[in-house]
């Protein structure tokens, strides 16, 4: 039975039926009992998975088939459409929680009722498990707040942090259902949509709770769909305009310093230069070009991808 502190836990499913079992027994294994989880299935081609949950006997693990493939986006709005508890999350079908997730996050919103969004402390695997940490990860934790506590972060100076380089690991926020309600997922942002969302709701005065307490595992692909669109340069045109679309909200709303780290948007820069090595080892001349192009060239104001508005 949901209760008024259950947590419900939305997995949007594509991908590994294998690793999404391990995700399911991560949550099974939290110490706090209290939560339900609910995978929604994008039309994943194999028939095992709607049979595996079938089987289920847990009355607090549900499964849900699209009935067409929605993609990310959408399937990120079905997910929210379908909460109805105070707490949600969209945990990614292949990450792990460590067994006090649940009950830190509880704890962290009891401390911090009003914040909009909580962000626990994350270690990273690879596909087989082992703890890693890449490049990507260590600049992440370079950036990250250093608090010892759970601590509430908002304003120019949180918006300023997350457009120097974002910090957040997406499958392991946890929202407050009202608030990240009113807010729009941004188009045509598949890979980003997490920065887009964090700083329509931080530029609204909603805030987050930092809890660096330990206990949730997000897989890092060696081939993701990140990286992979990174180097063939799918990603970079969008990065740029949505940082172009950022300097323009964070300049409307007076936050010049976060308008400004938007503008020169480094942390995006070099990790373009980061890859060049790659793409020139691989001959492959029009990620060459792309990243170039990325690193060099200033983001224009006005390149918006949405207003970012919330909903009324």
């Amino acid at each position: 039975m949901r209760t008024a502190d259950t947590l419900e836990i939305f997995v949007p499913f594509w991908g590994d039926p294998d690793l999404l079992d391990a995700t399911i027994e991560s949550i099974r294994a939290q110490t706090d009992p209290d939560w339900h989880v609910t995978v929604v299935d994008d039309c994943y081609p194999d028939p095992a998975v709607a049979e595996r949950f079938a089987r289920e006997s847990d009355p607090r693990i549900s499964y849900l088939r699209n009935e067409v493939n929605l993609g990310i986006t959408r399937n990120y709005e079905r997910c929210l459409e379908l909460a109805s508890a105070e707490l949600m999350m969209f945990m990614g079908c292949d990450d792990l929680m460590q067994p006090g997730f649940v009950a830190t996050v509880k704890a962290a919103h009891r401390r911090h009722p009003e914040a909009a969004v909580i962000q626990v402390g994350v270690q990273i695997i690879d596909e087989q498990g082992q703890v890693i940490e890449p490049l990507t990860d260590k600049v992440k934790r370079a950036l990250m707040p250093r608090v010892r506590s759970s601590t509430e972060l908002g304003g120019e100076r949180l918006a300023t942090s997350l457009l120097r380089g974002n910090w957040l690991y997406w499958p392991s926020l946890v929202f407050r259902t009202e608030v990240v309600r009113r807010f729009e997922f941004r188009d045509g942002l598949p890979i980003i949509q997490d920065l887009a969302l964090m700083i329509d709701l931080v530029a609204a005065g909603e805030t987050l709770a930092l809890d660096p307490t330990l206990c949730f595992s997000y897989r890092r692909h060696t081939q993701s769909a990140s990286s992979a669109s990174l180097l063939h340069g799918s990603r970079l045109p969008d990065e740029r305009r949505y940082y172009a679309s950022a300097e323009t909200q964070m300049a409307a709303r007076g936050w010049t310093r976060a308008a400004r780290t938007a503008r020169h948007r480094w942390t995006s820069r070099l990790h373009a230069v980061t890859l060049l090595p790659t793409a020139a080892r691989l001959g492959e001349r029009s990620a060459l070009r792309s990243l170039l192009e990325h690193t060099l060239e200033r983001s224009r104001p006005g390149q918006d991808t949405g207003d970012g508005s919330a909903r009324v």
